[in-house]
């Protein structure tokens, strides 16, 4: 850890980002990660992005998948977000998800839903930026998303 670290981190929250999950099917099981980097990159061609840490355990099993869902959490949602931001445990336990035909794994009760494969990885510091070329896509507007500011997830309005 740097001298900075404490600072960029204190300053990076209070940027509020939405809580994403990344997820898919190993082995014929849910294996997931929780995510507050997503963002939208193109919509010619549908592209998404997310950051993943060198040192997640979990991203190896999921970055040679043939499709990757992420699914962005609703406001009521925290638990999903504590449980799969958690290093260790079953994350998905307690979790109602489903799977597509191609293995992607999406919550329930989520505020959108993408269907994904990886379109390019950027080393970048202590993390990769993953980009993800979207497939297929929905979103419940009347689920508000569930939002990570400060430390802590936070709900709008």
């Amino acid at each position: 850890m740097t001298a900075v670290e404490p600072e960029l981190r204190r300053v990076y929250g209070a940027y509020p980002t939405g809580v994403a999950v990344v997820a898919g099917l190993v082995d014929g099981r849910p294996a997931g990660i929780a995510a507050s980097s997503f963002v939208p990159v193109s919509l010619d061609p549908p592209l998404v992005s997310v950051c993943v840490a060198h040192t997640s355990t979990t991203w190896p099993l999921l970055g040679g998948l043939p499709r990757i869902g992420i699914s962005v959490l609703g406001a009521h949602q925290e638990h999903i977000g504590r449980r799969l931001g958690a290093r260790t445990g079953d994350r998905f336990a307690g979790v109602a998800w489903r799977s597509t035909a191609g293995g992607c794994v999406l919550v329930e009760g989520a505020s959108a839903w993408f269907d994904c494969t990886v379109e390019q990885r950027v080393r970048s510091g202590d993390h990769d930026i993953v980009v993800f070329r979207v497939h297929d896509l929905d979103a419940a507007l009347d689920v508000p998303p569930l939002v990570f500011h400060a430390s802590a997830f936070r709900r709008l309005g």
